[in-house]
């Protein structure tokens, strides 16, 4: 049997469109997918929307229409980044879906119950409707939200609640030993210092009269589930909890779960000790990723900087535009776009690099007065074992999480063809035939291998050039490859 990857990213909340802070998670969990899918791993990549909530409905609210019809708009935007930026998903989960998360997520609740870990009370609190949460003070700064900036409401009222504070210890023990993963280090410190703090016990409900759109808790319709107990349990609801044992079994627990670091408490915390409650194991590895600022700032409607993936990958193209967030942005820390850098980015490396060198090969070997032998036997060694290395190297940045140097790595390989490529002089006639052959055969063997490497990071380049280059026959065949990447104007 082969082994599991089971992959999964926080599912987006719909009261609008999505960005290309949304677009960075997506991106990163496809790559680890594709590789995982590469190295012979059987994979399940899980993405998807967060459909309740107060938000939802106030948004719906103010724009006249059903919370149904509004979510219904927006999920079917995030769906949409699936063909838009060349992503791999396995499914694409919805908290609405009555038939495939629901029965999830009530039968967690009666776990939670069964466990004595769901208790009701009434709770003063001051509650952020950006975070769907009840805050403390060490989530604000000043009496604001240190997340949304701005100042939450006094809310009075009986709700169901979670005993997170039971489970802060076997928290902290399964990350401190590494059963439970959080890389980076840095999240991690985060998250230990937190529990160290002390966790309080969260808010799990809602009054319905004040939260409509929403799952109600088993056996008491005056409360609506709080969104997070709601929308956490997706990651298992999707492969069949609830409702598909056989399924379940064969995927949980996620080998990656891939999140943005403003919510990390609610993944390092408060699902883990869900988890426990409900006597499952626990993720395996938790991956924190930054933001996205857009010429140094925060996106935002009001400065007028919100980029859709859409608008920029009908500029630039897919492939580029998951180059630059993989190569230009660090896997673990915030990042930032300017369409200056990116096309100097694109011309530098893209344009004059990867489609350069490609052209430059297959056009020596076009002009071949006979056709190029495929006798792999020729191909150099000192090529050879540069792509071992490489290989090698790609494989490390990956167990990191580098992606940024996994690339980096493939690039490293490129500028090793083109050094080799100007040192031997193939388009010289005083060259011997035979020597002319080795060297050019060898740089095919070389741009094939830059293909595989590039496949889990650019899937439509990688195919582009797979598909020109063959090795197979008695004779090398070269089919037509238009320019890869024609260079951007800055």
């Amino acid at each position: 049997m082969k082994e599991k990857f089971y992959i999964t990213t926080a599912i987006d909340y719909v009261n609008g469109d999505p960005h290309i802070g949304h677009m960075l998670e997506k991106i990163q969990a496809d790559v680890f997918a594709r590789y995982a899918r590469m190295t012979g791993k059987a994979v399940f990549f899980l993405t998807g929307t967060d459909e309740h909530g107060t938000k939802i409905e106030k948004k719906a609210q103010e724009q006249g229409v059903t919370p149904k019809k509004l979510t219904q708009q927006h999920s079917a935007a995030f769906k949409n980044l699936k063909k838009i930026l060349n992503l791999s998903w396995d499914e694409f989960i919805r908290t609405t879906d009555q038939k495939k998360h629901w029965p999830g997520v009530i039968k967690l609740w009666k776990e939670l119950q069964k466990s004595g870990d769901i208790y009701k009370q009434t709770y003063r609190g001051l509650y952020c409707v950006g975070c769907e949460a009840f805050l403390t003070d060490k989530d604000m700064d000043h009496g604001v939200c240190i997340i949304h900036h701005r100042e939450p409401e006094l809310i009075e009222e009986e709700n169901y609640f979670f005993r997170l504070s039971a489970y802060a210890k076997q928290i902290k023990k399964k990350i401190e030993t590494g059963e439970f993963a959080i890389v980076p280090q840095s999240r991690e410190r985060e998250i230990l210092s937190l529990i160290d703090q002390g966790l309080s016990d969260v808010s799990f409900s809602r009054a319905s009269h004040k939260l409509s759109w929403g799952i109600r808790v088993p056996g008491d319709e005056t409360q609506t589930m709080y969104v997070w107990a709601d929308a956490l349990t997706n990651y298992i609801s999707a492969i069949g909890y609830g409702r598909d044992s056989a399924m379940f079994k064969k995927w949980w627990p996620a080998d990656m779960q891939v999140i943005g670091k403003d919510i990390l408490r609610f993944h390092a915390a408060i699902w883990p000790a869900m988890l426990l409650s409900a006597k499952l194991p626990l993720p395996k590895k938790l991956f924190v990723h930054g933001f996205i600022t857009v010429n140094g700032q925060k996106m935002s409607k009001s400065v007028g900087n919100v980029i859709a993936p859409a608008d920029l990958v009908a500029t630039f193209g897919t492939d580029p535009v998951r180059y630059y967030f993989l190569r230009e942005v660090s896997p673990f820390e915030d990042g930032d776009y300017s369409e200056e850098k990116f096309k100097e980015r694109y011309n530098a490396d893209l344009a004059n690099g990867l489609g350069n060198f490609v052209a430059r090969v297959i056009g020596l070997v076009r002009r071949l007065p006979a056709p190029l032998k495929t006798n792999l036997a020729m191909v150099d060694l000192l090529v050879e074992q540069k792509i071992k290395v490489i290989q090698k190297q790609i494989h490390e940045h990956m167990a990191q999480c580098m992606l940024n140097d996994a690339l980096g790595d493939v690039w490293s390989l490129i500028a090793f063809g083109d050094y080799y490529i100007n040192d031997k002089k193939p388009w010289m006639k005083e060259n011997p035939t035979i020597e002319n052959e080795k060297t050019l055969l060898s740089m095919l063997m070389l741009i094939q291998s830059i293909a595989v490497f590039l496949e889990p990071f650019m899937p439509g380049t990688a195919q582009k050039i797979t598909a020109a280059i063959s090795l197979k026959g008695k004779n090398v065949i070269i089919k037509e490859l238009p320019s890869l990447f024609p260079r951007r104007d800055v």
